[in-house]
């Protein structure tokens, strides 16, 4: 049998991965080159946080647990509730997540015990 191509094929002096490589290569460099902010740039700026979602910073620690808790507490009965109207993998998911506030609950009253121990 005659074959009509030479063995091995001629090719491209320049072979595709060359130019793919230097391009890489390129962008590299670029990123390398580009000026990232340092920890003094950083530091530097004030930051002046949105007042959208803003909590009052004068708030002292036990008014803060206070508060934490009771968003706990409410959104471990929306959670047992909905738990409730399910059956299976999900009604079992949701009783994991409400277990998990309630741990989280747990650990607010225990911070709170800790600022204001009862008598």
């Amino acid at each position: 049998m005659f074959k009509v191509t030479p063995n091995p094929p001629d090719t491209d002096p320049a072979s595709p991965n060359e130019n793919l490589d230097s391009k890489l290569h390129e962008a590299t460099d670029e990123g390398l080159d580009f000026p990232y902010n340092t920890a003094a740039d950083i530091n530097a700026t004030p930051r002046t946080p949105g007042t959208m979602f803003i909590v009052n910073p004068q708030l002292d620690t036990e008014t803060l647990l206070a508060h934490a808790c009771e968003s706990l507490a409410s959104a471990n009965v929306m959670a047992m509730d909905l738990a409730d109207h399910m059956d299976g993998p999900s009604r079992n998911s949701l009783l994991g997540i409400a277990q998990v506030i309630m741990l989280g609950e747990l650990a607010v009253n225990r911070a709170l015990d800790q600022l204001d121990p009862p008598e």
